[in-house]
């Protein structure tokens, strides 16, 4: 008679039990995007239904009205929401418990708003280390609030958290899925850093630019991040990708570019300092 070995609480694998019980932190640097915000929380909250979430979004010194909506919205620092309501006129409402009848869109799995100001804006990669420290969940993911990244592509980056298999997972625009045409020196910029990237650093990434990084919060515990820029894209990725000890991974994204008159920000001053940033994090610690 064959005899069968119980599961241990460490084994992991395709085909193992994937966890259901993680908490994932959704971590949004908001610039002047008042117009644009709304629709990604209500995105964001809708994402992945059966896990729990925490949104953690700071705002670094908007000056469009953004910081005045979240004040107005989520008064007081932290919301446990119901659901959200959309109007036939596209207004989003965002509903607590006490007010959830009559909602159109309601949650399985509770979602907390956690709001934070900088005094004054000081960078993408500032405002991501406030909210990084400010995360309390067994997984990080980091979100633009400009509708650039669909947060329903997170399903097969939590899949391989909750299966145990990885540490660290990238969303990549480059593997196939629908990605705008656009601008061809900002992909060429984008390939020659990762290639310059994953020759330094031992790595077999397609887009470490991207900004979907997904990570364990126990992989940045003991980490001091410095960069305040776009720089953090890449000090990220030495962190993630370059310890030697995490399983990282990719998967495939779908990407909604914009025009710089539609108000994208990064341009090819940041794409030389890129250059420099993958230097200085593989030689001077």
């Amino acid at each position: 008679m064959l005899s069968t070995s119980s599961l241990s609480a460490t084994f992991v694998g395709f085909d193992a039990p994937p966890k259901s019980d993680l908490i994932l932190s959704v971590v949004i640097p908001v610039y002047n995007e008042r117009e644009t915000l709304p629709r990604i929380i209500r995105a964001v909250m809708l994402a992945l239904p059966d896990t729990r979430k925490e949104i953690i979004i700071v705002d670094d010194g908007s000056r469009d009205g953004t910081r005045e909506w979240l004040l107005d919205v989520f008064p007081s620092d932290e919301i446990s929401l119901a659901g959200v309501r959309r109007a036939a006129d596209g207004l989003i409402e965002f509903v607590t418990a006490e007010r959830a009848a009559g909602l159109l869109e309601t949650l399985s799995a509770p979602v907390t708003v956690r709001r934070f100001f900088q005094k004054k804006n000081g960078g993408k990669g500032r405002a991501l280390r406030a909210g990084f420290d400010k995360a309390i969940g067994d997984v990080v993911v980091v979100q633009d609030a400009d509708l650039e990244y669909d947060p329903s592509d997170w399903a097969p980056m939590m899949r391989l958290m909750e299966l145990g298999v990885a540490d660290v997972v990238y969303g990549s625009r480059f593997y196939g899925k629908p990605h705008r045409s656009l601008y061809l020196y900002h992909l060429l910029g984008n390939k020659i850093i990762t290639y310059l990237f994953n020759v330094l650093f031992d790595q077999t990434l397609t887009d470490i630019e991207t900004c979907y990084k997904m990570f364990r919060r126990q992989t940045l515990d003991g980490v001091n991040l410095v960069s305040n820029d776009f720089g953090i894209e890449v000090e990220l990725s030495a962190v993630l990708a370059g310890s030697k000890k995490w399983r990282v991974y990719e998967t495939a994204i779908t990407y909604y570019g914009r025009t710089y008159i539609e108000g994208k920000k990064i341009g090819w001053r940041d794409g030389l300092k890129a250059l420099w940033y993958v230097f200085k994090f593989r030689f001077f610690k």
